[in-house]
């Protein structure tokens, strides 16, 4: 009878490409087991690796969005996963047209992982609390400025500092520029006049950025304290809203209200 599991069979049916290339050129840590799920968690389930995924998602390309988007990573960590993730063929690179450094995008295979990290954020969601480990300002602030590159932003720019009196002195002031053709976030005063100051506590702003609470619940609730014109604290609020909606989306555009 003819048999699937004939010697030499498996390996004929299933060759490809990408399969030889993985096995001679790359060299991971494996489960040595058949299941596609730990097949597959040896290639997305290393350290960093689902971080990286993300960021390229949200339309990271360079080296230092990536980086600035994974705070914590080393320099050298970092390159080393992003050379593993170009030699399994996750993700490709190409010069950068300014002259400096790589452009790096993802191939299909890594646009697959897609519903992946979207099926953990709704696990991590549902069944992970928010901890005080959780609530680095910078990251919150970073996937804001973010979410913000795919909103329609006002014609002049918003310098707002945001204090964080429960943190850390190394992370308790950081400035958000609301500017074309990028948002930005600082962590020194970026040398022009500051039009609006956040105090806030790091788990509303986490919220905040997630799309769970709003800037005016926020202010009801006694998280967050605002100076400024009134005029731009609404502005503030409708564009946390619409970055939290845009993160949602993987930074599809969102149109203007």
């Amino acid at each position: 009878m003819s048999s699937l599991f004939q010697p030499g069979r498996l390996e004929s049916t299933f060759k490809s490409d990408f399969w030889t290339f993985t096995r001679r050129e790359v060299l991971v840590k494996s489960y040595n087991q058949y299941c596609p799920i730990a097949r597959g968690a040896e290639v997305f389930a290393t350290r960093w690796t689902p971080v990286i995924i993300r960021n390229l998602l949200l339309g990271c390309r360079t080296y230092t969005e990536l980086r600035d988007g994974a705070p914590g990573i080393s320099r050298s960590l970092l390159s080393e996963r992003l050379d593993q993730l170009e030699r399994l063929r996750i993700i490709e690179r190409q010069p950068n047209p300014s002259g400096r450094g790589w452009l790096y995008a993802l191939t299909q295979a890594g646009r697959d992982l897609k519903p992946v990290c979207e099926a953990l954020g709704a696990w991590g969601s549902a069944w992970v609390e928010l901890g005080p480990q959780h609530l680095d300002p910078y990251a919150s602030l970073w996937a804001m400025a973010r979410g913000l590159r795919s909103v329609t932003l006002p014609a002049h720019r918003i310098n707002c500092r945001f204090e964080f009196p429960s943190m850390p002195s190394n992370k308790r002031h950081f400035w958000l520029l609301v500017q074309k053709p990028e948002p930005e976030i600082c962590v020194k005063h970026p040398g022009c006049q500051e039009d609006l100051v956040v105090t806030a506590d790091p788990e509303w702003l986490a919220r905040w950025v997630l799309g769970q609470i709003s800037l005016a619940q926020g202010l009801k609730y006694g998280s967050v304290e605002t100076s400024g014109p009134d005029r731009l604290v609404r502005t503030l609020g409708r564009l946390g809203e619409q970055s939290a909606s845009a993160l949602q989306r993987w930074g599809e555009p969102i149109a203007p209200a």
